[in-house]
């Protein structure tokens, strides 16, 4: 152990953490969808809450396997995932006809015409992303 002598001490303080904090599964669960509500949100989700990343991951992947009551659905639209069309030698969309694919990260596609409604896009691309 080092001893320095030559600076006397004037202050010392000690920080204290106080007692190990509980959440309820409710806060947890609340806390979980705050953190999947826009991109990259997690680790500023966990700096809000004073909680590790690591600690909110723990709380997603119980969230996911349903130990904390059934997440929340608001701001989801019901998805249907239907069998991948095979190949055909000409184009699939005829041209002109307003429909764009989306492919998310980990592989999904969607398939929307223009008169799609943004916002419940967004939502249903964010939730495929969550997806494994």
């Amino acid at each position: 152990m080092d001893v320095y002598t030559d600076t006397p001490i004037s202050r010392l303080e000690i920080v204290e953490r106080g007692a190990r904090r509980r959440f309820s599964d409710e806060v947890k669960l609340r806390i979980v969808e705050e953190s999947y509500s826009g991109r990259r949100l997690g680790s500023a989700t966990a700096r809000k809450y004073g909680i590790t990343r690591a600690q909110l991951n723990d709380w997603r992947d119980a969230a996911r396997a349903g130990r904390f009551g059934p997440l929340s659905s608001a701001g989801f639209v019901p998805a249907v995932i239907v069998p991948e069309v095979a190949a055909t030698s000409g184009p699939l969309l005829a041209e002109g006809s307003g429909r764009i694919e989306l492919v998310t990260v980990n592989g999904r596609r969607v398939i929307v015409d223009q008169s799609v409604d943004v916002e419940a896009l967004l939502r249903i691309v964010r939730g495929l992303e969550t997806l494994r």
